[in-house]
């Protein structure tokens, strides 16, 4: 059901002479709701109909039509039309070339033909067309568009009138260019949404493979990005021989920028974790790419890990990453030395090697977990984090549902990643 708009009653109220102080303030008032109702139109074709509907019937008009300049051309094309029969909206007119319309958005001075008959500039529409006022729309000096105004009587329109109409053709340039904003913005706001949406597509898509099969081992996996895309990633690789690689990284910043940097980082990691099986050397190698390419200020913590499913040994390596947590009947974090993250400058990468017995769990998480920020800035912590790998059935999925009920509400949202391996 279409919404009934409130209607513009200044003109329907003026008399044609303003003779006193009184008449002058109510004017003012009547015309300041009409501009507020015109102002308040931020779809343009709402602007539109409600302009020339409003304006026809508050002063019996015969016709009443909105013009606007094309950018970029000379041409004025008609946007709103109520009353006539010849022109229907889209159609277009030469500037200074027809009738009264044409020679207003040229000179960019209103025009009042009381009389049609005798108007050297008017071309008729309607018959019983007798008089017409043209006011062009000006914004900063320059003509955007035409309101033209016609009635059945000669010399319809008193000077009183024409300035009201002439202030309020004021107010509609403006919302006309409000509502132009609006729709700019709204579109840009659209397109990035629609390209945000793609690029979460395609970031999801490097997560949604195959596990690799490792005898004795299963592998659990949450990414739960803050926005659209995430600098948080994880990648599980077939190393061959019984032996998996896992990776988790994230990167500094938030949004399209690290989205970007964590996909070209993945992409070398994946290059360069086939030339050496030690996860340090890998780590090290991967620095002096990351120190060469990526922006200042930027870098990355990670861990990487190599697991041998024979020996059920893991040789882990930190590039400043938080500590992994064993779960093993209870829960302890590794203290293992760490390296800068990558991309800040040369160092070392430490391995620590870790034996996973059966029942064993090794937990690698980002830290949009653990500093996960509720209303009352009180971070989830490590200790929440183990008290919820202490209960019985404790899987990442659930990990995350915890930290997301326990930041609801807060505007400290980070990217929350984690990958659990099970030794079974």
């Amino acid at each position: 059901m279409a919404t009934q708009l409130p209607s513009i009653d200044a003109l329907e109220a003026l008399p044609r002479r303003i003779h006193s102080s009184c008449d002058f303030v109510q004017a003012l008032m009547k015309l300041q709701r009409a501009a507020q109702l015109i102002t308040s139109s931020l779809d343009l074709d709402v602007l539109f109909d409600r302009v020339v509907n409003d304006i026809a019937g508050a002063i019996g008009c015969v016709e009443v039509s909105v013009w606007l300049r094309d950018p970029g051309t000379d041409e004025m094309v008609l946007h709103g039309v109520r009353g006539c029969p010849t022109y229907k909206k889209g159609d277009r007119m030469k500037i200074g070339v027809r009738g009264m319309i044409g020679h207003v958005a040229a000179t960019g001075v209103t025009r009042y033909a009381h009389d049609v008959t005798i108007d050297p500039y008017y071309i008729a529409c309607e018959l019983d067309t007798r008089s017409e006022v043209t006011v062009p729309l000006l914004l900063d000096g320059k003509v955007i568009g035409v309101l033209c105004v016609d009635h059945k009587e000669t010399n319809a329109f008193s000077e009183d009138q024409i300035s009201v109409m002439e202030a309020l053709a004021g107010h509609i340039a403006v919302a006309i260019e409000n509502a132009r904003l609006f729709r700019n913005e709204r579109h840009e706001r659209e397109l990035m949404q629609r390209e945000a949406d793609d690029a979460r597509v395609v970031q999801q898509s490097l997560f949604v493979k195959a596990v690799p099969l490792v005898c004795g081992f299963a592998f659990e996996t949450a990414w739960n990005p803050a926005g659209a895309v995430a600098g948080d990633w994880f990648d599980l690789i077939d190393l061959g021989d019984d032996r998996c690689g896992i990776v988790l990284g994230d990167v500094s910043g938030k949004g399209m920028p690290a989205a970007l940097l964590m996909s070209a980082t993945r992409a070398i990691l994946r290059t360069l974790v086939k030339l050496d099986p030690s996860p340090g050397s890998t780590l090290m190698r991967l620095n002096q790419i990351l120190m060469d390419d990526f922006p200042m200020g930027k870098f990355v913590t990670m861990i990487y890990g190599v697991l041998d499913a024979r020996s059920r040994e893991i040789t882990i390596a930190s590039a400043g990453h938080l500590r992994p947590l064993l779960i093993n009947g209870q829960c302890s974090f590794l203290d293992i030395d760490t390296g800068m993250p990558l991309g800040l400058g040369a160092t070392t990468y430490p391995e620590y090697k870790v034996t996973l017995k059966p029942g064993t769990q090794l937990l690698f998480y980002t830290d949009g977990i653990t500093e996960a920020m509720n209303r009352s800035d009180e971070e989830f912590g490590a200790g929440r984090l183990v008290e919820h790998f202490l209960r019985p059935l404790a899987c990442v999925d659930g990990l995350i549902e915890e930290v997301s009920r326990f930041s609801h509400g807060s505007n400290h949202i980070d990217d929350a990643t984690a990958v659990l391996i099970r030794s079974r």
